[in-house]
This record gives C-alpha cells, sequence and structure tokens, in this order.
C-alpha cells in the first residue's frame, strides 16, 4: 500500500546519519532500493532547487548527482526552484507470460518512488517523477501531471547521467545520415561525442552498465551527447522546427533505463525494459507463428536481380513459385518478396510518393501465388517499401492491409530507406522532413501496428525506430533492423567484421529481437565479396541473434551445396523457452544457450570476433533426469575467416547435466549445436 514519505525526517534523519549540516549539502529526499538492496537510487535537491538523482551499487557510485530538466518553448526551463510536495512508495512482484520471446516467463520486481515537485513563483508548473529500483537496474520517467498546462513543447530534455567510475563505452554515433545501421566503436567513455541508446559501458572496477530507454510513445528518441569528461545528457531526435516533442497534459515520457551487472551475460538476460512496458492490449495473440522464412531478397543484394521491373526483376511469378517450393521443401513457413508492387521502377528512393501497396507487377500473380503457397503449407510475407515517405504510405495503409489480409499476407516487412532525417510527413496538409527516431514517426510506426493487428498481421520494419520493448504491449510487432545487417556482407565497404555480432549481442541486441538475416552459407556476397566469418558462424548467429523470425536468405541452390551445414538451420527454433547466456565478454565473443519452447531440445550458439579462442561449455542448465545428444557445428581444423571459412567439422556426443565441453572457437568463427533429448 502507498505511503506518504515524510519529507523532513528524512532529511534530518540523513544528515544525522551523514554527520553534516544542512548548510554543507543538499536536501536528500528520499532514496529507493531494489528488492535485493543491491542497487539504490538517491534523490537529493541543491541550493537552487534543482532536483538530482543518483545511482549506487553496494554502496559504489555509478552515477553520481545527476541534473534532471527540460527546456520548453516559451516557458523556459523546468529545473531550479522545484519544491519537493510528497511522495509514495510501491512494490512490486509478478510473473507474466511473454506470448514469444527469449524466455516465456519474465519476473517482474520492483520498488518504486514517486515524487511530485511544483514550481516556487508564477508559473507553478508541476512535474512528477517516478522511479523504479529492480535488482539488474533502474529505470525512471517523467510525468507532467496538469491539465492546466496545455500543449506543451519540449524543446530539449537534458536529463543527465554523470558516470562516476572511469568506464570504457561500446557505441555508435547518433545524428549521422545512416541511421542505426554503423559500426560500434570501442572507447573510453570520455571520447564518446553522441551515442544512440543503448550504449554499453563497463566501468574499471568491471561493473557492466547499459543506458536506453523503455516504452518509447508520442515522444521523440533518446540521445545521449557528452557534455564533460564522463557526463551524458540526453538530447532527443530533432523534430522539423526547433520542437522534439508536442504533447497535451497530462502526459508521461519515456522510461531512462540502466541495466547494471557484475558480468556481460547479466546485461543480456536482464528483462528491463519490456518490465517497464504495459502489458499486452491485443489480448489473444496466437494468430502469429514464430517461424523461419526464405525471400526474394539475396539475389537483388547480389545484383543478379532487380526489384525494378524489366529483365532482371526479381518478383516474378515463376522466381516467387520456386521460393515456395524450397520454402515447403524444408519446414519454412513464409516467402518475403520484394519488388512486387509498382513504384520500383526509376530512383525509389527519392520517389517514394509513387509507390503503390494495392498495384502488384504484371508478371506478380499474387492471387494465383498465394493460393499455391497456402497448398504448400506456406505464406506470402508481404514487403512495403515506403522509401520514408509516410505520406503516401499512411494514405495507403487501410488498402495495404486490407489487400494483405485478402491474399493471407500474415507478416509485412516495412521499408524506410532515406538518409536521418528525411522523413517526409504530411500533417495538416504541409509536408515536412522528420528524422527516423523523431516524434513523428515514433506515432507512425505504432499506428502502423496497431492497425495492423485488427487485420491480425505481424510487423518487421526495416530503417525502424529503435526497439523500447513495446512488444510487450503490441505483440504483432515482432522484429525489426536497426542496425547493420547481413546486407552489409553483400555490398558494404568494408563488410561487417568479425566482431560485429560480438558487439551487437551486448549492445543492439539488449533491446530486442532483430531481423540480421543470418545463414549466408555460400559465405560470398556481391561479385564475390567475402563474408568475414566461417560457416559454423553463420549456423551459430540463428541463436545469438533472436528474432521470431529467421530468414534464410541465400540462394537454394546454395544450401544445396552444404546440405551438412544446411540441417542445423533447418533444426533450430525461433521461439524459446528459456535462454541463458553461459558466458561472453563485451565486444568480444560470447556463449548463449536456449531451450526450445515446444521440446526438451536446447540450441547454443558461440561467437567470436578476430580472435581464436577456446571456450569450455558445461550443460548444468540441462534437466539432470533425461539424456541428450548434442549434434555439434564447429569450426573444423585450420579454419580461419581469412584463409579457411568453409572448414567445418560435424559430430554428435552423448550429453547429460555432468557434460563439459571444450570448443575452439576460430578466428572470425563460431559453434552452433542441437542438444535433442533421447527418448
Amino acid at each position: 500500500m502507498a505511503k506518504i514519505l515524510n519529507k523532513y525526517s528524512m532529511i534530518l534523519a540523513a544528515f544525522m546519519a551523514l554527520g553534516l549540516s544542512d548548510a554543507a549539502r543538499s536536501e536528500i529526499l528520499g532514496k529507493v532500493l531494489s528488492p535485493d538492496k543491491s542497487i539504490e537510487i538517491d534523490i537529493e535537491q541543491d541550493n537552487d532547487g534543482r532536483v538530482l538523482y543518483s545511482v549506487s551499487r553496494y554502496g559504489n557510485q555509478l552515477v553520481s548527482p545527476s541534473v534532471m530538466a527540460f527546456l520548453l518553448k516559451g516557458s523556459g526551463r523546468i529545473e531550479r526552484g522545484l519544491e519537493f510536495k510528497g511522495a509514495k512508495t510501491d512494490t512490486h512482484n509478478e510473473t507474466w507470460e511473454l506470448p514469444w520471446g527469449e524466455s516465456r516467463y519474465v519476473v517482474d520486481n520492483h520498488n518504486e518512488l514517486k515524487m511530485e515537485f511544483v514550481e516556487k513563483g508564477e508559473k507553478h508548473r508541476s512535474i512528477s517523477v517516478t522511479f523504479r529500483a529492480f535488482n539488474d537496474g533502474i529505470g525512471f520517467r517523467y510525468s507532467f501531471p496538469d491539465k492546466n498546462m496545455g500543449d506543451v513543447q519540449i524543446e530539449d530534455e537534458m536529463t543527465e547521467f554523470n558516470i562516476a567510475p572511469k568506464s570504457e563505452a561500446l557505441w555508435i554515433p547518433a545524428g549521422e545520415p545512416n541511421r542505426y545501421e554503423q559500426l560500434y566503436r570501442k572507447t573510453p567513455l570520455s571520447e564518446v561525442t553522441q551515442a544512440h541508446t543503448p550504449i554499453t559501458i563497463k566501468t574499471k572496477d568491471g561493473i557492466y552498465m547499459s543506458f536506453h530507454e523503455a516504452s518509447l510513445v508520442n515522444y521523440s528518441s533518446m540521445w545521449l551527447r557528452r557534455t564533460e569528461n564522463q557526463t551524458l545528457r540526453t538530447q532527443l531526435a530533432p523534430g522539423p522546427d526547433g520542437v522534439k516533442v508536442r504533447r497535451a497534459a497530462p502526459f508521461d515520457t519515456p522510461w531512462r533505463t540502466i541495466r547494471i551487472s557484475d558480468t556481460a551475460g547479466g546485461l543480456y538476460e536482464s528483462n528491463l525494459e519490456l518490465n517497464l512496458n504495459e502489458p499486452n492490449k491485443l489480448g489473444d495473440v496466437s494468430w502469429f507463428k514464430p517461424m523461419k522464412y526464405v525471400g526474394v531478397w539475396w539475389q537483388m543484394h547480389l545484383d543478379t536481380k532487380s526489384w525494378e521491373s524489366g529483365v532482371k526483376h526479381g518478383a516474378t511469378t515463376e522466381n516467387t513459385k520456386k521460393h515456395i517450393d524450397f520454402a515447403a521443401a524444408n519446414g519454412f513457413k513464409a516467402v518475403l518478396v520484394e519488388g512486387w508492387n509498382e513504384g520500383w521502377d526509376g530512383d525509389w528512393v527519392a520517389n517514394g510518393d509513387k509507390f503503390k501497396f494495392d498495384k502488384p507487377y504484371p508478371d506478380f500473380d499474387i492471387k494465383y501465388l498465394s493460393e499455391y503457397a497456402k497448398s504448400k503449407g506456406v505464406s506470402i510475407m508481404g514487403h512495403n517499401e515506403t522509401s520514408a515517405n509516410i505520406c503516401n504510405y499512411e494514405a495507403q495503409l487501410d488498402k495495404a492491409l486490407a489487400f494483405d489480409d485478402k491474399y493471407g499476407i500474415k507478416a509485412v516487412k516495412t521499408g524506410y530507406v532515406q538518409d536521418a532525417g528525411g522523413v517526409t510527413a504530411c500533417d495538416n496538409g504541409v509536408k515536412q522532413n522528420e528524422w527516423h527516431d523523431g516524434q513523428r514517426m515514433s506515432v507512425h510506426h505504432l499506428k502502423v501496428v496497431t492497425e495492423a493487428a485488427k487485420h491480425q498481421i505481424a510487423i518487421n520494419p526495416h530503417e525502424p525506430i529503435k526497439d523500447t520493448g513495446l512488444r510487450r504491449t503490441y505483440p504483432n510487432w515482432v522484429s525489426r533492423e536497426g542496425a547493420r545487417g547481413q546486407e552489409y556482407n553483400a555490398w558494404g565497404v568494408p563488410p561487417n567484421p568479425p566482431e560485429h555480432e560480438p558487439n551487437l549481442i551486448f549492445t543492439r541486441m539488449l533491446s530486442g529481437p532483430f531481423d540480421f538475416t543470418p545463414g549466408v552459407l555460400s559465405l560470398r556476397g556481391r561479385g564475390g565479396q567475402k563474408i568475414l566469418n566461417t560457416i559454423s558462424r553463420q549456423l551459430a548467429d540463428y541463436v545469438v541473434l533472436y528474432s521470431p523470425i529467421q530468414m534464410v536468405p541465400d540462394l537454394p541452390e546454395n544450401y544445396e551445396a552444404h546440405k551438412d551445414a544446411f540441417q542445423f538451420i533447418k533444426d533450430v527454433p525461433t521461439d524459446w523457452q528459456k535462454t541463458k547466456m553461459l558466458s561472453g565478454e563485451i565486444g568480444d565473443y560470447a556463449v548463449i544457450a536456449r531451450q526450445d519452447r515446444n521440446s526438451n531440445n536446447w540450441f547454443i550458439g558461440a561467437v567470436t570476433d578476430e580472435f581464436g579462442r577456446k571456450v569450455n561449455l558445461s550443460f548444468n542448465f540441462l534437466d539432470p533426469k533425461k539424456k541428450y545428444i548434442a549434434e555439434i557445428y564447429r569450426d573444423g581444423d585450420g579454419a580461419d575467416y581469412r584463409t579457411n571459412q568453409f572448414a567445418i567439422t560435424i559430430e554428435k556426443k552423448p550429453v547429460d547435466v555432468t557434460s563439459n565441453i571444450e570448443l575452439f572457437l576460430a578466428p572470425g568463427g563460431g559453434a552452433a549445436i542441437a542438444i535433442k533429448e533421447v527418448k
């Protein structure tokens, strides 16, 4: 039951404990502890009436006092002269179920402190802050509770994260043309400029933290700009006119989150952002089935087929039928088709207003293909490329979704190819440019997801807004891009380096599912460009890079040429009962085990950077009452991403809960293991 905190008794007790006078220190307003008491959030106020928070773990300060403030258009900052009006506490402990995900059950155990403030003087604006402390991190969000504030125009949010211990960061820059599709940088935190979240750090004392946000709804994305030393300050993604967020009070902001762990694996296993999102609003979503799919896609990136109509056109009836047959023969449930609809001819990136989302090209017979696919137990996966012209897409959204529904299309990949800041929106008859991660696009993506849910259609956006855990609330938002994917291995200069996946696991993958499209067993891109992996690494990616929909992107003939390795791709599930990170280090390597949601089988993926290494696997996570056979796909003798990419050893070994195996991961390599129960 909520309790009203006594401000003055808390202040007095704090000062008595510290042996300090109130003239020598800020006022301590309150604190909240995690359920296991390892993490503490302290809230204080300085002599100027500014509110500051700090975060400690086992008494060691991780975030030193950091300012909480806003800059509003026409009415200045909300920062100084705040008067504390009271606080409420609460506690929460429940286990809830994900309809699909990395784990089936999620524990939400936290303590909460909500504090209310009012500005002194004439403005008298109200603001409240809710803090939640979990055993694996913290979250806080602001509320503008007073409807008398009317339309609030936020020019910027100025929340600080003043990192206390000297730290190293893994990050990508924000505000660059290529959105999130950049290579990660490992630098001292003091060298970060302006970063997207999640940004992950390791302190000199070996504590791991990741900074992100949760429940990004009708608000602009948070970037983090380093102001001095190790202080990061929120900078919201821009709006078209200097105002970054427009909202009518009352409203809440997204949660600002910090995952905290003494192991890298602890960061990955955390469900902090999911727990800070609202429960499922869609009800029964059993109509979405996690799956693997193939596609008329990789050929375009190889430049052997085209999105445009003409002699190279990839999205033809004949080519799609071939992929349907391949999917059906191998147990895959959908075929993605890109370039099927009118609008791709000419400079389609610049002419997003030309796309028609219910008008197939003449050589793509959607009625025949949808019926043929259904007869084979397969469906067509839709593709709506918009070139980031959401004027055009929103005007046709109802027609597009009705078209998909009519032809049995139950999942749609959307696309927003355009430089950052190049989104075309039109509201109230006015065209303007927006950012992919600005407020307008947070509204747009949620509109697409909620409208699609009415047709029982799942959505997988590329060039998206970042994931902030909204898949809990809207479970048909099943995956997205939002980082450098496999296509960069086809034509990227440079292609993805061997450290890319180990970097992704501890950064991008902390936010949620990623449609990376693993599994190019030919290890070759456009013009024969070499993919900087071993063949075992491509298999391991199916386990370590989670998505409930996983593409099988390579050409059918390349899977025919690597039948033995292809078997793992056919076997690996896409929906999990449990997930455990067995070992790993940020940017170096990771070993992840996942239990199939529909059986007692487990699957392991292990990936490393450009350095070979040995990893020891303990199978102590297995059921002690059962016996298993481990089917191991590992780097063979002499395997190396530079010189011997295709060396692979495939072997079977009996294992149980007492087993241990030492694996060698080649440079740029990996291992994939299917652990099947012996019945």
